[in-house]
């Protein structure tokens, strides 16, 4: 058997939770004071995912970059894809915030959207 402990980051409490794996398999899972850690624990044993926020350039705007964020969880082995794909963009001013920066990002079904606005 064997334990992998986190930290779960579903709510202000932080808990501290174990996860018990035989043959890689989740036999129990403690430690959580809510069902939303049991569920974050699983999921990141499973199939962890982020959402990634970053930098896109701007021409022609009062500030050079504008912030922007996956507008959902994306898996976390395409966090790179990601930011490569990023990085290759550049939008014109005016940018407003929810503005889809890519749509469908490395085929994850995930839109990139800006969260500001660039004037």
């Amino acid at each position: 058997m064997e334990t992998k402990e986190f930290t779960c980051i579903r709510c202000p409490l932080g808990c501290n939770v174990v996860a018990t794996l035989e043959d890689g398999k989740i036999v129990n899972i403690t430690g959580n004071t809510c069902p939303r850690g049991a569920e974050y624990v699983t999921n990141e044993l499973t199939d962890p995912k982020r959402i990634v926020t970053s930098l896109v350039r701007v021409t022609g705007g009062e500030r050079p970059v504008v912030s922007v964020k996956t507008a959902a969880d994306i898996p976390k082995g395409r966090i790179f894809d990601c930011l490569d794909a990023l990085k290759s963009v550049t939008l014109n001013a005016p940018v407003h915030i929810g503005d889809v920066v890519i749509s469908d990002v490395c085929g994850t079904g995930v839109d990139v959207v800006a969260t500001a606005d660039i004037v």
